[in-house]
């Protein structure tokens, strides 16, 4: 009598493979855009620059999700329905490379630092189990709920607009500008002393481009839209509310004369994606340490995903196979790095899509990671999301942004704070360092430079913080069953 094949395992016919497979995609799609398209504008990239690397997001996301999935070797995969996608957690260490160093010069360096944390998390992945006692609730909950916070403030400014730059709040008056231009020219003819080396007017005058009413109705009709279908829709089209949101948001922009389509008339329709496009990576060791702590933390939260699809699909995972998914999370940042692109981390909206519609097979994830190679390699899918003007975007990042929050929150809900008393101190004061960066962002003005990666992401104070200050007060304490709760309160992050 031949062996039963485990639901994991089963093959499903191609029509099925393909439908579902894409549903998948769908739910991830908006995720896994979203943080090409912010560090590609926070390092003022061309437009172009930017569609390449939503194109090599998806092509990356395509085969780090097949390798999850499908496995490779006994070294690499967790062979459960699993996709991959970029992780938010990295967001803030890169778009902090970014505003420092823009251009290809800072790009080279955040691929040199994904490069770096890919290799340095993979010989990492076997001592993760070993390290799991010192990320319990309390920890991860922590960490969690300061990335959503910390992303906010991402998702605030793609409504309103960036508070520097072109869409500042406030601008320098033209006629202060010429009058300054007037008193240089004066001085340098000895009729007026010299301005002071680095004058500038202060910027006064309110910018039209800063909070325009037309954005925050377009964001409020997306957010709108996201929130009537979630409560409203069911199935399929419920899991899709974020994609709906941005869609009706695009048709707004628009018909507002918001969206340009001539990036998209000139894009091809095949193109390859080729590795180091722009330029030998830096490796800088500050950079490449933050990026692999926070490649620690991504690991954590893999690790409670891959325990959750485990009991949703009813195989359970060994030691060995958890070390391979792991490894597969090292293995894609550093293919992502390679290809121009990103760390990578297991979807955790895709792990409740598991658990939703009850297919367990890993080869819909793998059709998945197949239909998401393809995007990658036609440009113009990537010309046409670079397209979209981040105000549409605004109204999603708030449910996206703050849905990574309330992870944080629920997570947190498995924490006594009513006998363990200490618990309340190390998430107060781990979200209270967590905001300094972004209350106080000039706070390392005086500080040595070279530390300043480490200290500028509020993400990785709280980190740090929260790991020290529950091993003082508690110990090290977490175990599998713990992991396994966090990841199932688990939402969209």
């Amino acid at each position: 009598m031949a062996e039963a094949v485990h639901p994991v395992d089963e093959i499903l016919p191609t029509p099925k493979l393909f439908t579902l497979g894409l549903q998948h995609v769908l739910v991830m799609y908006a995720g896994a855009v979203a943080v090409p398209l912010i560090v590609g504008r926070a390092l003022q990239l061309p437009p172009e620059d930017v569609a390449f690397l939503i194109s090599a997001d998806l092509f990356v996301c395509g085969i780090v999700s097949i390798a999850q999935s499908f496995g490779f070797t006994r070294w690499f995969g967790i062979k459960l329905p699993v996709m991959m996608g970029v992780t938010f957690a990295a967001l803030g260490p890169m778009v902090s490379i970014a505003n420092t160093t823009p251009g290809y010069e800072g790009a080279r360096l955040i691929f040199g630092s994904i490069i770096g944390a890919g290799i340095l998390a993979m010989l990492l992945a076997p001592l993760m189990g070993r390290m799991l006692r010192f990320f319990p609730p309390v920890v991860t909950g922590t960490i969690i709920l300061v990335i959503g916070i910390s992303l906010m403030r991402v998702g605030i400014n793609w409504i309103f607009g960036n508070p520097v730059g072109p869409t500042a709040p406030k601008l320098i008056d033209p006629a202060y500008t010429e009058w300054l231009r007037a008193a240089t020219d004066a001085a340098a003819t000895g009729a007026l002393p010299a301005p002071p080396a680095g004058f500038v007017p202060a910027a006064t005058m309110n910018n039209v481009a800063y909070a325009p009413p037309v954005n925050i109705l377009i964001s409020a009709i997306v957010l709108a839209v996201i929130v009537l279908i979630a409560r409203y829709a069911k199935g399929f089209l419920a899991n899709v509310a974020v994609l709906c949101g941005i869609v009706v948001g695009a048709v707004l922009a628009t018909i507002f004369g918001m969206m340009h389509f001539d990036k998209i008339g000139e894009a091809s329709w095949f193109a390859l994606i080729t590795p180091l496009h722009f330029g030998m990576p830096t490796f800088d060791p500050i950079l490449i340490i933050t990026m692999t702590l926070v490649m620690i933390v991504v690991m954590i939260e893999s690790t409670g995903m891959f325990l959750a699809v485990s009991e949703i699909t009813g195989k359970p995972v060994d030691q060995a196979e958890l070390t391979a998914g792991l490894r597969t999370d090292g293995l894609g940042t550093l293919i992502g790095g390679l290809f121009n692109t990103f760390p990578y981390s297991s979807f955790s909206q895709n792990v409740g899509l598991v658990g939703v519609t009850g297919v367990r097979s890993r080869y819909v994830c793998v059709a998945g990671g197949l239909i998401m190679v393809v995007l990658g390699l036609l440009p113009k899918m990537a010309a046409l999301v670079e397209s979209l003007p981040t105000v549409v975007l605004g109204g999603a990042g708030l449910v996206m942004f703050g849905m990574v929050a309330a992870t944080g929150v629920r997570i947190l809900t498995a924490v006594d704070f009513s006998k363990g008393r200490n618990n309340l101190f190390i998430v107060a004061i781990s979200v209270g360092l967590g905001m300094i960066p972004l209350v106080a962002p000039n706070f390392i003005m005086w500080l040595p430079h070279a530390i300043h990666p480490l200290i500028d992401s509020g993400i990785l104070l709280a980190s740090i913080a929260a790991v020290l200050l529950n091993a003082f007060f508690n110990g090290a304490g977490g175990t599998a069953e713990e992991m396994r709760a966090t990841a199932m309160a688990s939402g969209d992050h």
